[in-house]
């Protein structure tokens, strides 16, 4: 499988607003700075890894509470 899906907290300030994951970091900012204002920016989390990984990685951070789209 390619290691082609990142890691990310869209953030405003110390405070996390946003738990995700994108091929395309760059773009999902801009987009996350629409909803929640140009303020924000994202902080890449780990390394570049598996869709499947990810997609696991952010269903824990649901778990734990952090805001993401399952939230």
């Amino acid at each position: 499988m390619a290691r082609d899906t990142y890691k990310y907290h869209f953030k405003k300030g110390n405070k996390i607003v946003h738990t995700g994951i994108t091929n395309d970091l760059e773009r999902r900012e801009q987009e996350h700075k629409q909803d929640f204002g140009e303020s924000g920016h994202i902080k890449q989390v780990g390394r570049v890894t598996t869709r499947d990984a990810a997609l696991q990685w952010e269903s824990e951070q649901a778990k734990k509470g952090n805001p993401t789209r399952k939230s």
